[in-house]
């Protein structure tokens, strides 16, 4: 096993010396800040996806002073469309913290930096090895795939158990002269050869040795033992205008979307009839019984979340006399583009059949 572990790493360093042509702005980062911002962003978002938002950040916000003295509205807004919002939420805590707390210094040891909201093992891994060189091995989705695969190992990859195995084994591997760089080309290695799905098993370097491309269980590996159950929502959004005025109001916490903006909800168990809708006692509390116009009713939208299956529709209402909507605050539709809102209602305000100027 020894041997093998150390061709395997060894292969590794090689491949990425004379193959690894993965660009990316924080490659090579020593700046911890910006590992830290991409790290964050990275966190259940795809590179491609994430490396527009990062630019954006970095070039608002260079410094992290910046982004703690930011309004929280404007930086949220820069976050919309990236999903997991307690990621956004615990940036501006953590920004807020270093600036304020530590002086605008960033924590230079593994515990300390675990220690930041927001930050797991792998993050703080991954900040410590590449802006401090020091010695801690990152332990992502890339890096379960490649050992598992490599190794043969058929141990759950979700399961105490199986981090466990995982973790020992990737800090055995781990370089310690070079930690950052073997954890990015680890990582690099798995985005980009050992993918999920169609790896690139004929260039592969680690071919012959594979365990899993001798054994014909490229495609079984890594096992996973559990299954997301997926609960399903349907959210039926009133856009209640009033003399040229729009009625929002910021989502709470312990529930999705924290801190975004949102129309009038009304949540029903499944798909519900316009006609249905308007004959609810929620509808007549918040148009107070008055009489009302319907000027656009919107397809069925869908967003699909780690737990959850968002369904829902759009409804316009333009009413006579101001709504009963305590906690709403009232806007016109230029101030409606500085709010920052959540994938299922920006996707409905960017359809080419509806207007920012809804009414």
């Amino acid at each position: 096993m020894k041997n093998l572990e150390s061709d395997f790493s060894v292969q590794l360093l090689k491949w990425n010396k004379l193959y690894n042509q993965r660009e990316m702005p924080w490659k090579g980062e020593k700046d911890p800040y910006k590992i830290w911002l991409s790290e964050i962003i990275l966190q259940q978002t795809r590179v491609e996806q994430g490396l527009a938002y990062y630019n954006r950040f970095i070039t608002k916000f260079p410094l992290i002073q910046q982004l703690a003295d930011a309004e929280e509205t404007i930086v949220f807004k820069l976050w919309e469309g990236l999903g997991y919002y307690t990621r956004c939420k615990n940036l501006i805590a953590t920004a807020k913290y270093i600036a304020h707390e530590l002086n605008g210094v960033f924590p230079k040891t593994y515990e300390n930096i675990l220690a930041l909201k927001g930050v797991g093992p792998y993050t703080a891994a991954a900040i410590a090895s590449f802006a401090f060189n020091l010695p801690y091995a990152v332990v992502d989705g890339n890096v379960y795939r490649v050992l598992s695969r490599f190794f043969g190992m058929d141990t759950p990859i979700d399961t105490t158990i199986g981090k466990q195995l995982y973790h020992k084994l990737a800090n055995e591997l781990l370089h310690k002269k070079m930690p950052g760089i073997y954890n990015q080309a680890l990582m690099d290695f798995g985005a980009t050869i050992c993918k999920p799905q169609l790896p690139l098993c004929i260039i592969c370097p680690m071919e012959k040795k594979c365990e899993a491309y001798k054994n014909n269980l490229v495609s079984i590996l890594p096992i996973k033992e559990k299954f997301i159950t997926k609960k399903i929502r349907w959210l039926n959004y009133l856009v209640v205008e009033h003399k040229g005025y729009i009625y929002v109001r910021k989502r709470g916490a312990k529930d999705i979307w924290e801190n975004l903006y949102e129309f009038t909800l009304i949540e029903s168990e499944g798909a519900l009839a316009v006609e249905k809708l308007i004959q609810l006692k929620t509808m007549s509390a918040i148009t107070g019984n008055q009489a009302f116009e319907i000027n656009h009713i919107s397809v069925i939208y869908k967003q699909q979340l780690t737990h959850q299956t968002i369904y829902g529709q759009f409804i316009k209402l333009k009413l006579t006399n101001a709504p009963n909507l305590p906690g709403f605050e009232k806007i016109n539709s230029i101030d409606l583009q500085q709010l920052p809102f959540p994938k299922f209602i920006t996707t409905y305000l960017k359809d080419k059949n509806v207007s920012l100027n809804l009414f």
